[in-house]
C-alpha cells in the first residue's frame, strides 16, 4: 500500500498529468456539457449576436421545449405523430420562427424520412415534416417493425442472425411513450458516446512514461537498489495506472451529470431509445443507454491504461510510448474505411475503438456458431485486453532492468 500511495502522489504531481486533466475537464464538462446545454447545442437561434448562431439561454429553452412536449406526452399512437406534424406545419404557417425551436422536428423528421419514405416529394428542398400530409402518417408500428426486417435483409442478417436480432426487438415495449426527445438525443448520440475517445488521447499523454519515464530520467538503476524490488515497484504502477483512470473518469463524469440533471432534469429517462432511432432493437430506456454508455468508457479506459502501460514497458523513449499508445486508438479509426466490414467490427473491440453508441444499431458477432450482439463484447473485451496486459507489463519491465 505504501507504495502505490507513492506511486500515486508520484503521477499525480507531475505537471503533464495535472495540465491534461485539466485540459480534458474543459472539453467535456465546460464544453461539452455545460456550455452545450446552456449555448452550443440548445440556446435559441439568433445569428446576428452569436459567432455560434445561438443565445445563452438553453436552460430556458429545455425547460420550455420540455413543457412543449407534454402536450403530446403519453403514448406514441398514430394520432400523436399527425398531431406533432399537424402543429408543427401551422406554427410553420404562421412565421412562428420561436416557437418551431421547442419541437423535435429534426427527430420527427427522421421518422418520417425512415418510415414513410414514398410521402418523400423529390421535388423540393423542404423538410417532411413541412409538406407531408398528417393523415397519411398511419401504421407507425406496423412499419417501424416492416423498416427492421428490410434493414436487417439489405444489410445481410438473415437466417439465424436475422431470428436472434427480431426476438430481442420482441422485448420493446409498444406503444412507445413521447417526451422531449432531442436532448436524450444528443446526450446519448454525442456528449456521453464521444467520452471515451476524448479521454483516449490524454490518458495516453499521462500515461505512456509509467514505465519507459524511468529510462528517460535515468532512474531504472535505482529502482534495483531499493528495498521492494522492481516486482513490487511495477506492481504499484499498474495499480496506480487503474486508480489514476477511474479517478480520471470520475472527475469528468460527475461534473457531467450534475450538469445534466441542473438541464434536463429526469423528464424523459424511461422513454425507450426506439424514440431516437426507431430501427433500434434493443429493450432499453434512456437511463440504461446512457448507463452502458459511461460504462462502456470507463471500462474501456481501464483496458487502454492496460494497453497503454504494457507499451511503456516495452519500449524505452517516451515518445515512442506515446505514439503506440495513440496509435492502438485512433489507427483502426484511419484505416478502418479501407478494410472488410468483419475486419472493421473486430477492430471495434480494441479498447476505445468501437462505440457506445452500439446500443442503437443491430452489430453481432459470430463465436462458435453462436451470434452475440456487439455491445455485449465491446464492454468486455476491451476490459479482458487491458487485464492481460497488465501482468505482461510487469514482466517486460523486469526484463529491462534485468538486462
Amino acid at each position: 500500500m505504501e507504495l502505490f500511495l507513492l506511486e500515486h502522489k508520484k503521477l499525480w504531481r507531475k505537471r503533464i498529468v495535472k495540465i491534461c486533466v485539466l485540459l480534458c475537464f474543459i472539453y467535456i464538462v465546460i464544453f461539452g456539457s455545460i456550455l452545450s446545454f446552456q449555448w452550443f447545442s440548445f440556446g435559441s437561434s439568433d445569428d446576428y449576436t452569436s459567432a455560434f448562431g445561438n443565445n445563452f439561454d438553453g436552460y430556458g429553452m429545455i425547460k420550455e421545449s420540455q413543457e412543449y412536449s407534454l402536450a403530446f406526452g403519453g403514448e406514441l399512437t398514430d394520432e400523436t405523430l399527425q398531431q406533432l406534424v399537424r402543429e408543427y406545419q401551422r406554427m410553420e404557417a404562421a412565421g412562428m420562427e420561436k416557437e418551431l425551436e421547442k419541437t423535435d422536428w429534426k427527430i420527427i423528421n427522421s421518422w418520417l424520412s425512415m418510415l414513410y419514405p414514398e410521402l418523400r416529394d423529390t421535388g423540393t428542398y423542404q423538410t417532411m415534416i413541412s409538406y407531408v400530409e398528417s393523415s397519411k402518417l398511419v401504421g407507425f408500428y406496423e412499419r417501424r417493425e416492416q423498416a427492421i426486417e428490410d434493414f436487417l435483409e439489405n444489410s445481410g442478417q438473415v437466417g439465424k442472425e436475422r431470428d436472434y436480432l427480431l426476438q430481442m426487438e420482441e422485448n420493446v415495449e409498444t406503444p412507445l411513450r413521447y417526451e422531449w426527445v432531442d436532448g436524450w438525443s444528443q446526450l446519448l448520440g454525442s456528449m456521453v458516446a464521444d467520452l471515451g475517445i476524448v479521454m483516449a488521447l490524454f490518458l495516453a499523454i499521462a500515461l505512456s512514461p509509467m514505465f519507459a519515464g524511468e529510462w528517460h530520467d535515468n532512474t531504472s538503476a535505482l529502482v534495483l537498489t531499493t528495498k521492494n524490488g522492481w516486482r513490487k515497484i511495477a506492481f504499484a504502477k499498474v495499480l496506480t495506472g487503474v486508480a489514476f483512470t477511474v479517478e480520471f473518469f470520475v472527475i469528468l463524469v460527475i461534473p457531467s451529470v450534475v450538469s445534466q440533471m441542473f438541464f434536463m432534469g429526469t423528464s424523459g429517462w424511461d422513454m425507450p431509445i426506439q424514440n431516437i432511432k426507431p430501427l433500434a432493437i434493443a429493450p432499453m430506456n434512456m437511463l440504461q443507454a446512457e448507463v452502458y454508455e459511461y460504462a462502456f468508457a470507463l471500462l474501456g479506459a481501464i483496458g487502454f491504461a492496460g494497453v497503454i502501460m504494457f507499451i511503456s514497458a516495452t519500449v524505452r523513449n517516451n515518445v515512442l510510448s506515446l505514439l503506440f499508445s495513440l496509435a492502438v486508438v485512433y489507427g483502426p479509426m484511419m484505416v478502418a474505411q479501407y478494410l472488410p466490414y468483419e475486419m472493421q467490427k473486430a477492430l471495434d473491440l480494441l479498447p476505445l475503438v468501437g462505440s457506445g453508441a452500439d446500443v442503437f444499431r443491430t452489430n453481432t458477432f459470430h463465436i462458435f456458431g453462436t451470434y452475440i450482439w456487439s455491445p455485449y463484447l465491446l464492454i468486455t473485451v476491451p476490459l479482458l485486453i487491458g487485464i492481460c496486459c497488465m501482468p505482461f507489463a510487469i514482466m517486460n519491465w523486469s526484463k529491462r532492468l534485468k538486462a
